[in-house]
């Protein structure tokens, strides 16, 4: 059975509105920073009570505002990794986990100790640990009293970068094993992308619905979904026949190879199919270099399109720019195919 959540929850002035549901996945929520997504974790979890909504894990409501009822964290069966990992700094490993295990569950803790590597370092307390190490053992404490569903609060927020890439192949591993829903938390449409199966988008607190994650890479429908995948460059446009658009900001029709509907407001290009081209054609937008930035191993360039309003920025090998710098005019080519159409 699902997990389904449907919560609205309002703070100052911010209204948290979410509502997806999660079936034998990962689902993640992935939004800027405040949009909501730790908050939903608390109210799923029970640390946080919405004003209103339902909330149901295989078929046992865990709240439901209407019928007034809502379960202790205790007896939700969800399983909760903090961002900071939340371990007793007096306890040892061992009696961390053992603090996570209800009376029934208590002769895992050696299993656990052994399923997440942590032989040797059982009488070692939190400071004397790596952050891959406290990481286990917090997932250690999780997972000992057998959840049903695992609430990750980006668990890799507090590791440094060389330390995260190591970690992040053990958290793939634990959640293949995992029999439960899982819900991740991130910024990171990287970690989203090799570890989740859906995508829920959280925008200044409201829910878009889930895409699965080639989906919302490959073809998302709004503009804030697609921003949060990563794209950068954006124009409104007005369409001007069944397959082109005219982009206010970069002041040129495209054309398209599929048709416009007239709901769609504006257009997206990710920066990695704009190709620089000296043959002025279909598609292909004129502009003057603005800035020029030299990374350590690339050129990084700001074009601005002539009769435009918004730069286009365009990374280039340093070869490149030492070929094509003393041009005055450059021609920057959008392919039909890569253009992607958006709603509000």
């Amino acid at each position: 059975m699902p997990l389904e959540v449907s919560l609205k929850k309002k703070t100052g002035d911010f209204l948290l509105d979410v509502e997806f549901v999660a079936e034998k996945e990962i689902v993640a929520l992935l939004g800027a920073s405040g949009c909501g997504k730790s908050m939903t974790l608390k109210c799923i979890a029970g640390i946080e009570t919405p004003d209103e909504g339902r909330i149901v894990l295989d078929g046992e409501v865990l709240f439901d505002s209407k019928e007034r009822k809502n379960l202790s964290p205790q007896k939700r069966r969800v399983g909760y990794l903090f961002q900071q990992y939340a371990l007793f700094p007096n306890m040892t490993v061992e009696q961390n986990i053992a603090a996570g295990a209800g009376k029934k569950q208590r002769g895992r803790v050696r299993e656990m100790i052994r399923k997440m590597h942590l032989e040797g370092l059982e009488d070692h307390r939190p400071s004397e640990l790596s952050g891959g190490q406290q990481q286990r053992t917090a997932l250690a404490r999780i997972l000992v009293n057998e959840p049903k569903l695992l609430l990750l609060d980006e668990p890799f927020s507090a590791l440094d970068s060389y330390l995260k890439w190591q970690v992040e192949f053990g958290i793939a591993d634990i959640l293949k094993e995992f029999s439960g829903e899982t819900v991740f938390v991130s910024h990171s449409r990287d970690e989203v992308y090799r570890l989740c199966d859906s995508v829920c988008i959280l925008t200044q607190g409201k829910s878009e619905g889930k895409y699965r994650v080639k989906e919302l890479f490959d073809n998302p429908q709004t503009k804030s979904a697609c921003m949060i995948s990563g794209c950068k460059y954006f124009s409104n446009v007005k369409k001007t026949g069944e397959y082109s658009v005219y982009a206010q900001e970069w002041n040129v029709e495209l054309t398209l190879s599929k048709p416009v509907e007239d709901t769609v407001s504006s257009i997206g290009v990710r920066a990695h199919f704009i190709e620089l081209t000296d043959v002025p054609g279909e598609n292909t937008i004129l502009c003057r270099v603005m800035r020029v930035v030299e990374d350590v191993f690339s050129i990084v360039v700001m074009f601005l399109p002539e009769g435009g309003r918004e730069q286009i920025r365009v990374e280039m090998q340093k070869e490149t720019w030492n070929n094509w710098k003393d041009k005055t005019l450059w021609c920057l080519k959008i392919p039909q195919e890569s253009i992607m159409l958006l709603k509000e």
